[in-house]
C-alpha cells in the first residue's frame, strides 16, 4: 500500500481537524514518559495534525511524527522538537531500536495493525513502550448529551466506517502484542463554545461522508436544537471525553519476534 492508497477519511478537513480536535491530557504524556527507557526519541504514528506529538515534545528531546496524509501534515501544529514526516504506519523510516516510545492517538483502528506492530517492534528499544488510545463520545450535560448521541448514532450513524466500532469498546477487543501495564483513569477536558463544538463535530469522518453523500451539512440541524439548551453561542461549557489507553513494554513483542525468527 502506498501513501496514496491508505484509507483517507480526514485530509479534506485537515485545517478544521487541526483547529478543533482536542488536546490530550498532560498527565498521559507524563505517565508514558515515566515508563520509557530514555527521553531521547519518541515516534507518534498517524499523527494527524500533531495533537499527540506536541504533547510528547514536553518530555522528549525529539519527536518524529508521521502520517500518510500530506494535507494533515501541512496543517500540523508546529513545535521546535517535533519533526513531521510523511510515511505509512509500517514504513516509518526510523532506525532499528532507536525509539523509546511509540504512540498512536485515535488512529489505531485505521491502521494495518499487524504491519504496524511489526514496525513498532523493529524501531523500539529493548524495554521501550508502545501506547495507543482512543476517546469515547463527548459528555457535556444530559440534555445536550442526548442530542449529540442521537446525532452520532442516527443522523450520521450510517456513514461511520466500520473501523469506528473498535473505538466504542475502548480498543479492548483489539490485539495488542506488548507487555501491558495499567494507567490511571483519564479524561480529555476542554471548555468549548457552541461554534467550537460544531467545528469538532464537522471533523468526524461520518459527518464528512454524510455531507459528501447528501450535499447537506447535518451539523446545522443539530445546532438549531442545541442553541436553546446551550445559551449564548460564545458561552463556554466544560466538555469531557473519556480516554481509553492500551500501553505496554516491547519486551514481550521482541521475544515473540525472536522466537518467530
Amino acid at each position: 500500500m502506498t501513501a496514496e492508497q491508505f484509507l483517507d477519511h480526514f485530509s479534506q478537513a485537515a485545517p478544521a481537524y487541526a483547529a478543533f480536535r482536542p488536546l490530550y491530557p498532560r498527565s498521559l504524556f507524563a505517565a508514558l514518559a515515566a515508563r520509557a527507557p530514555s527521553r531521547h526519541l519518541a515516534w507518534d504514528c498517524a499523527t494527524g495534525s500533531g495533537q499527540a506529538a506536541v504533547g510528547l515534545a514536553g518530555h522528549f528531546e525529539q519527536v518524529i511524527a508521521t502520517d500518510a496524509s500530506a494535507a494533515q501534515l501541512a496543517a500540523a501544529i508546529l513545535h521546535p522538537r517535533v519533526k513531521y514526516h510523511r510515511a505509512l504506519a509500517h514504513e516509518s523510516g526510523l532506525e532499528q531500536q532507536s525509539v523509546a516510545l511509540v504512540t498512536v492517538a485515535q488512529a489505531l483502528h485505521w491502521l494495518d495493525r499487524p504491519a504496524f506492530y511489526e514496525e513498532a517492534r523493529r524501531v523500539l528499544q529493548p524495554g521501550g513502550v508502545a501506547a495507543a488510545w482512543c476517546y469515547a463520545l463527548m459528555e457535556i450535560e444530559p440534555s445536550i448529551d442526548e442530542l449529540v448521541q442521537s446525532f452520532y448514532a442516527e443522523t450520521v450513524g450510517p456513514y461511520w466506517p466500520p473501523e469506528r466500532k473498535l473505538t466504542e469498546t475502548g480498543y479492548r477487543t483489539l490485539d495488542f502484542p506488548f507487555d501491558e501495564f495499567s494507567l490511571p483513569t483519564m479524561h480529555i477536558e476542554a471548555a468549548l463554545t457552541c461554534p467550537e463544538l460544531a467545528g469538532s463535530l464537522r471533523t468526524w469522518s461520518a459527518t464528512i461522508r454524510c455531507r459528501a453523500a447528501t450535499g447537506h451539512d447535518p451539523v446545522s440541524d443539530l445546532l438549531r436544537l442545541l442553541h436553546p439548551l446551550w445559551g449564548a453561542a460564545e458561552q463556554r461549557r466544560l466538555v469531557r471525553w473519556p480516554l481509553f489507553v492500551r500501553a505496554g513494554y516491547a519486551s514481550r513483542a521482541c521475544a515473540l519476534t525472536a522466537r518467530i525468527g
